[in-house]
Formats: structure tokens, C-alpha cells, sequence
């Protein structure tokens, strides 16, 4: 809860102030209103009605001493019992009878029991008062008595009951603004939820951002704009009104906007782009009127909404398929009418992050609205260096680390995944009972995060690992054999996570690839079914996860690069994400047909590719398969050992010469074995 509330001399006031400083009804107030209805009638009751006894003693006690004035039943189910005045001073009724804070006797009932039924009590009563005379003979009085407090609450209770429960539902759903301005009064669900970030209260800033120096320069300009305002505008330069952060899950979109909210000194509203809509129809669009309001009120201040394609997507779009209604719609509309409308937000700058911006309308990305579009993409070498550095910072490390051998390891990684490297790394070595962590906790460390954690327990046959050592025999020899490949690292059959085996690749950094490098990267990933089929004359289900990635990457060949001479220099990719979820497809049933035979041929190709360089190089695959089945784990030096170094466009002729006759002999027999 982040409601102040004021205290005075009296106790808690019945009001309380919101983050915005407006003073707000505290609905406790009414609980405790409630409460002590309910409970003063019981109080009130209990010390009017005297003292309750039963018949037996009522007869031996009380009619013994002939000390009752009056008898009065009460809706024929409880009798009230008077004691006369000049009783008041026996011991027997002075408990009863003692005076009052005011003075004087007690006006009674005194006692009080149940009847049971009227001929029942009258009957006992008579027989009571035999040997009494008609003179003396205690007199009887029947009332109807109403509750009038229990009347009303009959009709009131029910209403306060459902209003109580409304509220407190609300108030646990969040639909009632949580923590926001909206506070969790019923009539306030439609003001904004954004959360106001104070300069004192955000620890991240420019300094814990590595790796994004375009970004991080065109983010600090507008916060060196929102405090230093004179420098730009004496040139006739104007604020931008919306920068948007576009990138890749995990490239640090969030993170650069924290380190604004840290170094900015002004009001920082944070928001999520799915808060704006609920199942109460137009409160998006409150939500967003109320957000701004706020913004304006506090300018000059920032305005960061994170996930922005949860209402920015194009309208219209997908409507028809999905259902949903125009609340969305609605929604974006209205924030388009406040960042870019007649009326004016001078001094309000919009972030906003997401990773589909394909899916955003085009009205919510012209100038404008976001002047800036600031795209993120996956660090460099140098830049998972800088990486490292600011997450290496709380880490106790050895000697052994080097940096710039970690970002080399580490290829296509987002800044998020070299942040989990790094905390994976300290669990292993605090796992291990180290004193420090070392280059090998970050080695295993990186590969528990790309193929999951080693399962040495999981039960394989003898005749499953040997499929499986001589499947990545197969991708090794053969992607050493290519010279476009990927250097290979190392060559695993220890099962990690969903895979039984793998081989490591440690990727190269470019920016463009050539048909060769694609048809070789394919022979590559189809070297482990190859391989099967070259020893054991059939192949298993373990090339799953190679065939489906060899099928997306043979379609992206044929159908997205125009790599295929029939098909032409043709593209159906839409990088603008239009047609995902399009029913037609962008080409005729011909094309299609045409696009499906082209990548058959082309995979079957790179199939046959595979199998001759592995026919003509059989004792290096069954070498390389042997010290798999014995070390599990082989290395780059072991595969050159055996294979020699890798070619340059030239057949290797060193693989001959690694191996000699009695070697392959003796492995041969082995595997005949």
C-alpha cells in the first residue's frame, strides 16, 4: 500500500491522502460503523434483561419468599421476572436489585427463563402458588415485543454485506488501480495505474548499461534535454515527443529505460501496455486520459510503457479471426489522441519498448508521435565484453578468467543471457564448494544454458549410444570437412535436457552468408543421419531436431533469399509481419508446388553430399565414434588429430595420414564386434 495516511492528536482520521496528494474516504471507517451496530444492541441487551435462571430455581427461591412483584411473558416464549422494592436490601436479591450509577433500585426484569409453552408455564405456576390465596397470588402479564433494530438490519445488512464483499473483491483483483492513483475506491477503477518512479528510488543508471552505446547516446540526449532545455531550444530545436525501444527479448530495452528513470530528475510514470485494458469496457481509454493528466500535471516528465504491442497492434487486424472486440481499438486511439492531438503535452516525452514492432500500427509510429526509433540487436564481441565486465562486477573470481575469452564463447547471446551465464556460473562454483569462480564454472555454465544440464543417470543401451556416438561422429567429420561450417568446438553423447548428444559450433560474426555457406551448413546438420545410414545400412528418430531445421532452412533458401534458379530472384518474406496471420498464401498452389519440389531437391542434395564425403572418409568417422564411446566428451584437438587441419577450399589429405592400416584394422574388427 502506498497511501500516507494522517495522524492528529484524536487518532486516525477518517481520510486519506493518495500518492497525488488528494485526500480519499478510508473505507474502514465504514467497517468498523457496521461492526458497532451490530455489536451495541447485543451489549445492550445482555445488561437489561437480568439474570437468567431456571424453573427450579425460580420456584424454591424466589416464589418461596414471596418476593415477585410481577410476572411478564414475552411473545409467549420468555418470562420476565419483577422483585418487589422491599426486597432490595435482602442478601439473597441484592446482586439483582444493587442501585444504579445514578441511584436507587434497579427497575428490572431481575430474572428471566424460558417458558417452553404458555400451558406448560401456567400449569407449574398454579401448582406453585396452592396454599397461596387469590389475594396474594402472583399477577401474569403476555406482550408481542419487536425488535426494531433487527427489523431494519433484516433489510439493511444484506446491502451492506454486498457492498463490503464489492469492495473487497476489488480491491484483490487490482481492478480498482492497486497501488496506483486510482487508489481502491469502487468509483476510481478508471484512472491510471502507472507507477510514479522518484530520482531517489531507481539505483540503475547509465553506468549499468553496457553494450548500447547508440542507444544509451540517444536516450541520454533526451534526458540532457529534459534538464538542460536552453541548450537545444536556443537553436530552434524541439523536444521529442515518443522514442520507442525496439529489439530482440533480453537486448536491454528495459534495463536502458530503468537507467533513465535513475538519471532523469523528473516525475518517471512506468506502465505496462496490458494494464490499460480490462473487462470493463472504456476503462483503456480512462486509464490513458488519467495517465497523461498526471503527466502534464508533473511536467516536465517521461512516460515509459513497456510491451506497447499489447495495445499498439495494427487496428483492425486480425478482428475477424480473434473475436475481440474494439476495446483495444479503443484504447489505441485514445493514446494516439494524446501524444500527437489538438491538445498539448509540452514537457510529457513517451518511451515505449517492445519486440514486435512489426505488429504495431503505422499511426503510432510516424513522426509525430515517436520522432525516434531506437532498434537493439543482439551485442557484438566487443560489446558481450562490456557485458561481462558489468556483470562480473559482484562475482569473486580467479585469475583464470579472461573477458574477452567469455564474449568470444558466447556468440548471439543477449545481454540477459550473459547476465544468467554469469549467476549460473557462481551457483556451480558455489555448488562445487570453491573459494572463488573459475573459467571452467562459466565453460559449464554456458553449457547448461544452451543444452541444459548434463544427465549422466539417464539409463541408454550399449546399441543406442553407439547410434548415437557414430550420429555425432557425422556432424563432426563432416562439418570439419566444409570449409564454410561453423568451427566445430567439441562433440558430446552425454545426454543434456532433450538431447541425447551434441556438438558445440562456436558461430562466426557476419552479417551476410553466401549459398555455399547455407548448402554446406545443410550437409552439416544432415552429417548425423548420414552417418547412420553409412554404418548401420538404416537411420533412427534421433535426426528430429535436424530435419526440422534443415526444412526451415532449406525453405528460407528457396522461397526468402532466391537462391533457387527456378524460382527466381523472387522473395515471399514480409518483414512488416502483415501477412502472419493472412489465410492466402503470397504465391499461387503452382509456385507452391514448384517451391516444394526445389527444397526437396536441394536437401536431398545436400543428403547425398553428406553420405559421399562420409563413404570416402569411413575410417576417420569410426575413429572419431570409437573416442566418443570412450571419452564422452572430445575436443577440437582430438578431432584434428584424427582429421587434421581443417581445408581451405581443398580436400584434406592429411586424414589419410592420421590414420594408419592397423588402426583402421583394429577398429573395424571392434565394431564387427
Amino acid at each position: 500500500m502506498d497511501h500516507q495516511y494522517d495522524n492528529n492528536q484524536e487518532g486516525q482520521s477518517p481520510v486519506r491522502k493518495t500518492p497525488g496528494g488528494k485526500k480519499r474516504f478510508n473505507w474502514w471507517w465504514v467497517y468498523f460503523f457496521l461492526l458497532a451496530l451490530l455489536l451495541v444492541p447485543s451489549l445492550v441487551n445482555t445488561y437489561s434483561s437480568g439474570r437468567e435462571i431456571t424453573w427450579q430455581q425460580f420456584e424454591t427461591d424466589v416464589i418461596s419468599r414471596k418476593a415477585v412483584d410481577k410476572i411478564v411473558v414475552v411473545n409467549n416464549e420468555k418470562a420476565e421476572v419483577y422483585i418487589k422494592k422491599e426486597f432490595a436490601a435482602d442478601p439473597y436479591f441484592r446482586d439483582v436489585m444493587k442501585p444504579s450509577i445514578g441511584g436507587g433500585i434497579k427497575k428490572g426484569p431481575h430474572y428471566f427463563f424460558n417458558i417452553g409453552s404458555v400451558e406448560s408455564f401456567e400449569r407449574k405456576l398454579e401448582e406453585a402458588q396452592k396454599d397461596i390465596t387469590l389475594t396474594g397470588r402472583i399477577p401474569v402479564s403476555y406482550i408481542k415485543r419487536t425488535n426494531w433494530f433487527w427489523s431494519i438490519m433484516s433489510w439493511v445488512l444484506p446491502f451492506a454485506v454486498l457492498l463490503i464483499l464489492w469492495n473487497f473483491i476489488l480491491r484483490r483483483s487490482g481492478t480498482m488501480g492497486g497501488s496506483g492513483a486510482g487508489g481502491t475506491s469502487i468509483f476510481n477503477f478508471g484512472k491510471s495505474t502507472a507507477t510514479l518512479v522518484e530520482k531517489e528510488k531507481s539505483n540503475v543508471t547509465f553506468d549499468d548499461v553496457a553494450g548500447l552505446e547508440e542507444a544509451e547516446m540517444e536516450v541520454r540526449e533526451v534526458v540532457e534535454f529534459l534538464k538542460n532545455p536552453e541548450s537545444f531550444t536556443r537553436l530552434g530545436a524541439k523536444i521529442p515527443k515518443g522514442v520507442i525501444l525496439v529489439g530482440p527479448p533480453g537486448t536491454g530495452k528495459t534495463l536502458l529505460a530503468k537507467a533513465v528513470a535513475g538519471e532523469a530528475q523528473v516525475p518517471f510514470f512506468s506502465i505496462s501496455g496490458s494494464e490499460f485494458v480490462e473487462m470493463f469496457v472504456g476503462v483503456g481509454a480512462s486509464r490513458v486520459r488519467d495517465l497523461f493528466k498526471r503527466a502534464k500535471e508533473k511536467a516536465p516528465s517521461i512516460i515509459f510503457i513497456d510491451e506497447i504491442d499489447a495495445i499498439g497492434r495494427s487496428r483492425g487486424k486480425g478482428a475477424f479471426l480473434s473475436g475481440a472486440n474494439d476495446e483495444r481499438e479503443s484504447t489505441l486511439n485514445q493514446l494516439l489522441t494524446e501524444m500527437d492531438g489538438f491538445g498539448t503535452n509540452s514537457g510529457v516525452i513517451v518511451l515505449a519498448a517492445t519486440n514486435r514492432a512489426d505488429m504495431l500500427d503505422p499511426a503510432l509510429l510516424r513522426p509525430g508521435r515517436f520522432d525516434r526509433h531506437i532498434y537493439l540487436e543482439l551485442p557484438n564481441l566487443k560489446e558481450r565484453g562490456e557485458i561481462f565486465k558489468v556483470h562480473l562486477r559482484p562475482l569473486l573470481m580467479d585469475e583464470t578468467i579472461d573477458v574477452h575469452f567469455l564474449a568470444a564463447q558466447t556468440p548471439g547471446f543477449s545481454g540477459a543471457d550473459i547476465a544468467n551465464i554469469c549467476n549460473e556460473a557462481a551457483l556451480i562454483a558455489a555448488r562445487r564448494k570453491r573459494e572463488k569462480v573459475g573459467k571452467q564454472d562459466f565453460l559449464d555454465a554456458i553449457d547448461r544454458i544452451v543444452a541444459g544440464i548434463e544427465k549422466k543417470s539417464k539409463i541408454i543401451s550399449p546399441e543406442e549410444k553407439k547410434i548415437i556416438a557414430y550420429h555425432e561422429a557425422g556432424h563432426a567429420v563432416v562439418s570439419w570437412l566444409l570449409k564454410h561450417v561453423d568451427p566445430l568446438i567439441k562433440v558430446s553423447i552425454i545426454p543434456r535436457g532433450k538431447s541425447l548428444g551434441a556438438a558445440w559450433y562456436l558461430p562466426e560474426e557476419k552479417q551476410l552468408r553466401s549459398e555455399t555457406a547455407f548448402t554446406e551448413h545443410l550437409c552439416a546438420t544432415l552429417g548425423g543421419r548420414a552417418s547412420e545410414e553409412v554404418i548401420f545400412g538404416e537411420v533412427s528418430s534421433g535426426a528430429l531436431d535436424d530435419l526440422e531445421k534443415v526444412t526451415k532452412e532449406a525453405y528460407m533458401m528457396v522461397a526468402y533469399y532466391g537462391f533457387n534458379k527456378k524460382i527466381g530472384n523472387i522473395s515471399f518474406y514480409d518483414s512488416t509481419g502483415q501477412r502472419d496471420i493472412g489465410i492466402q498464401k503470397p504465391y499461387s498452389e503452382e509456385t507452391g508446388k514448384l517451391i516444394d519440389e526445389e527444397v526437396r531437391k536441394l536437401v536431398d542434395a545436400a543428403y547425398q553430399r553428406s553420405k559421399t564425403i562420409l563413404l570416402e572418409n569411413r575410417e576417420a568417422l569410426i575413429k572419431v565414434a570409437e573416442l566418443l564411446l570412450q571419452k564422452e566428451v572430445i575436443f577440437q584437438e582430438d578431432i584434428e588429430h584424427i582429421l587434421g587441419i581443417r581445408p581451405d577450399g581443398k580436400p584434406v589429405s592429411e586424414v589419410k595420414q592420421a590414420i594408419t592400416p592397423a588402426d583402421i584394422q583394429a577398429l573395424s574388427a571392434k565394431l564387427l564386434n
